[in-house]
């Protein structure tokens, strides 16, 4: 799979990413905590503008800022300030837009998971509930309470972009007219790509394999329970996952919903500070257990270890059997499509749904940068012609797990500079997008002469102030 990391499709590596990065951030701006308020001498708090009958504070600004600040790896400017302050208004003015439509509505369900999500990330942040509540001098129910119209706000405003949005499209004459523009020498050559598609299968582990498995983490459990040794000690000697082994198997304020069903039934109804028993977890193919800190709503805070059930060398032959024989189906008869058998016998979900098409995980781009390919993935398709399918070969997916696939070989595109024959699809995206946010910042400037706008600060203003 694409390593993220060294993807030349990234967008923001792109030229003609400046040309459509002005996107609207509907974001939502967090009162800053008590304490940190009391200790600045300026003034925090001032209205800085007025929109219909809501108003626009100093500190909502501010906390965006500070956001757009840390997400750019850039400096604070006063020009930032005065863009986010823009954005805020807009937000504003789409809010009051949509109010007025009646079938744009916020169920109730989509604004509690909305605050719920963002006190998660507060909680996070502050370390822990006790800490955030210290931190803004209120319980995270008043919290909530507070957080609700700016999130209602934000939701209606996003879905009335979105539906303007969408109603936006663009002809192929508007695509080579905006292509055009460009300059030739400021247009990017594009790397060697590959379009695949595989059928992916996973080793099975032996029923010893999961005997062992079970009988070495009943071990660690009773070594917990019985001997006095240390839930942490036991996670970073012997726990297989690798994400929080080294922090003694601790996960803090986890969504319940974000787990899988086995997984989340047992963090939901263990004691707080016992230990559960030993579960089967079939995503990560290995038995848990785990201790319940503390639970909150929907949320938990957590140690657990995992012990990965083995899989054996037989595993791996009953994969590439299988796959054998699916290769020998599609090479012996030709009219069987690859998608069919992908769809069938593909055991990785996701590509098997779109007939084994490998896509980018960030982009969704069909078109994989070669040298960002993993090399189990650059050796397996080194030698294949346009239309062959491979043999049978051992692969490391993107979440890390060990599998076998054949890959069919759809496309080869060499490195090239950027042209409407190769890359007309990319190029449309682009110009949409270019589209769209140009048609939403005019409609956007006639609702300001239908809503009531007051902006109540200048960036001689912000100066003065500092």
């Amino acid at each position: 799979m694409p390593d993220s990391r060294s993807n030349a499709w990234d967008v923001s590596s792109c030229w003609w990413h400046r040309i459509a990065a002005v996107v609207l951030a509907l974001a939502v701006s967090v009162p800053a905590p008590v304490a940190a308020q009391e200790a600045d001498n300026q003034i925090v708090d001032q209205i800085v503008a007025v929109v219909g009958d809501d108003i626009v504070l100093k500190s909502d600004v501010d906390q965006l800022v500070s956001r757009m600040v840390q997400q750019r790896r850039t400096n604070y400017t006063d020009d930032m300030w005065m863009q986010a302050l823009d954005q805020l208004i807009d937000q504003k003015i789409l809010a009051e837009e949509a109010r007025r439509d009646t079938t744009i509505t916020v169920s109730d369900g989509q604004l509690e998971n909305q605050l719920s999500r963002r006190i998660d990330q507060l909680k996070q942040q502050a370390g822990g509930e006790d800490a955030l509540e210290e931190a803004y001098g209120k319980s995270v129910l008043e919290l909530k309470e507070s957080f609700k119209e700016d999130f209602r706000d934000q939701i209606l405003a996003q879905q009335l972009r979105q539906r303007r949005m969408q109603k936006i499209e663009i002809t192929p004459s508007e695509v080579k007219r905006w292509f055009e523009r460009i300059p030739r020498d400021s247009l990017p050559r594009l790397p060697k790509t590959v379009r695949l598609a595989h059928v992916v299968r996973y080793p099975k582990a032996s029923e010893s394999a999961k005997k062992q498995a079970k009988q070495r983490i009943t071990s660690i459990r009773d070594s917990i329970l019985n001997h006095g040794a240390s839930f942490e000690a036991m996670a970073r000697a012997y726990s297989d996952d690798s994400g929080s082994a080294s922090s003694g198997g601790r996960l803090t304020g986890v969504a319940l919903d974000d787990l899988v069903p086995e997984f989340a039934a047992i963090a939901s109804r263990t004691p707080i500070g016992t230990v559960s028993q030993v579960f089967y977890n079939e995503q990560h193919d290995g038995y848990h257990i785990v201790r319940v800190n503390s639970r909150d709503g929907g949320t938990v805070d957590l140690n657990h270890i995992l012990i990965r059930v083995d899989e054996s060398a037989d595993g791996g032959t009953q994969a590439i059997e299988y796959l054998e024989a699916v290769r020998d189906t599609l090479t012996t008869y030709e009219e069987v499509p690859f998608e069919l058998m992908a769809k069938r016998h593909s055991e990785e979900e996701e590509s098997a749904n779109n007939g084994g098409r490998v896509t980018d995980p960030r982009s969704g781009s069909r078109d994989l940068v070669l040298q960002a390919l993993g090399p189990s993935w650059r050796r397996t398709i080194r030698s294949l012609e346009v239309g062959e399918i491979s043999e049978p070969t051992e692969v490391q997916l993107l979440n890390g797990e060990r599998a076998y696939h054949i890959v069919k070989l759809q496309k080869r595109t060499p490195a090239h500079r950027v042209n409407l024959e190769q890359d007309y699809e990319r190029i449309r995206q682009y110009a949409l997008q270019d589209k769209r946010q140009r048609e939403m910042n005019d409609w956007l400037t006639g609702l300001r002469e239908e809503i009531y706008v007051d902006v109540r600060i200048s960036k001689d203003d912000l100066t003065a102030m500092r």
